[in-house]
């Protein structure tokens, strides 16, 4: 997969339930992830019925891979349907915030790609709306919840193999493939900044991995160093945070993939505890293997190489459609999903700018 814009992971899922229990449709289809958000989801036991966007082009195009969702004619044929539990979105950015507000107000669940918000005011409201509704607000931070090698290293670190997590190295290099991105990703009001988006996927990981619950911004920096064509693009980010319980994070993310990558974005993280350290290489073991999920492991016992390509699965989405259905908090806490939202924002907000 050259390009991260279509990037749609599937792997083994345990089902939540049987066909017709659980029913999905998708709203704003502006970013390949909702191929990957809605196949997960329907690999747990879930059924897309339904899909609406504004171009009827893309629509026509994801019903070729999901052939039983119908095509209606607008947004509210969607959200007035009873029948529908959840919506799935990956809409432009900053209109991800208020459909979920809609979709909510409608009696439904939601179901977002990220970054979920790109505006802390839109983010309040998301956590006035919960509290008002009920309903789940969930976010596809797909970097970990769509990633094996991700949620094996969170397995390895709950069976204590390298101790207290006391800090996390992120890198989210993606390749940018300018000509095939849409006119909105190259505008800030509309994708957020680097930060606000791709950064999402990183401070919700060190959260995870460190057993954290919120986080300081220490520093953020952000620039366009290559590309003077787009003005208002960011291609390069970097963060550093400071968690409640004193483990630290650095991560950076850029626009930087050279074309002889064998794929969209060597990620990696590592991830460093009081008894060993882990390294993830999610998407490609450069100069070795083109497979991904790797997953290194040093600790007292020795170091350890783990490929867990298809052999870890993806929970969350089995989890997410138990909760949904069972109204319980299992997959990620609401606290979580929308906490990793902040602080990419406020990383975004306060970054220096030279």
């Amino acid at each position: 997969m050259s390009s991260g814009m279509n990037y749609a992971p599937e792997a083994f899922i345990d089902k939540a339930c049987e066909i017709g229990e659980f029913q999905i449709a998708a709203i704003g289809l502006e970013h390949g992830h909702i191929y990957g958000m809605c196949k997960n989801l329907e690999n747990a036991g879930g059924k897309v019925i339904k899909v609406w966007d504004k171009d009827p082009a893309k629509a026509g195009k994801f019903r070729e891979e999901f052939k039983d969702a119908a095509l209606v004619s607008g947004e509210e044929e969607i959200l007035q349907d009873p029948t529908i539990q959840m919506v799935a979105s990956a809409d432009v950015p900053s209109e991800r915030g208020p459909l979920g507000i809609r979709v909510l107000d409608s009696g439904k669940d939601f179901f977002s790609d990220k970054a979920p918000f790109t505006t802390l005011a839109q983010l309040e409201e998301a956590k006035k709306k919960v509290v008002q509704t009920g309903k789940i607000w969930a976010v596809c931070y797909s970097e970990r919840i769509g990633s094996e090698s991700g949620i094996f290293a969170g397995q390895l670190i709950q069976q204590d193999a390298i101790g207290k997590v006391i800090q996390v190295i992120g890198l989210g290099p993606h390749r940018l493939d300018a000509s095939k991105r849409p006119d909105w990703f190259f505008k800030k009001t509309n994708y957020g900044g680097i930060l606000c988006d791709i950064g999402s996927h990183q401070v919700e990981q060190f959260l995870y991995y460190a057993g954290a619950k919120n986080a300081e911004v220490v520093h953020s920096f952000v620039k366009n160093f290559h590309h003077p064509a787009f003005p208002e693009l960011e291609d390069f980010g970097e963060t550093n945070l400071i968690a409640d319980n004193g483990a630290t994070n650095y991560f950076r993310v850029d626009w930087f993939t050279p074309d002889g990558l064998g794929t969209w974005g060597d990620g990696r993280t590592i991830i460093l505890g009081t008894e060993g350290y882990i390294e993830i290489r999610k998407y490609i073991d450069i100069a070795k293997s083109q497979d991904g999920d790797q997953v290194y492991l040093v600790n007292s016992e020795g170091e350890k190489h783990f490929s867990v390509k298809g052999k870890v699965g993806f929970p969350y989405f089995t989890a997410l459609i138990l909760d949904c259905l069972n109204r319980t908090e299992n997959a990620m806490s609401q606290a979580h999903t929308f906490k990793a939202a902040e602080l990419s924002l406020l990383a975004q907000q306060n970054a220096e700018r030279i």
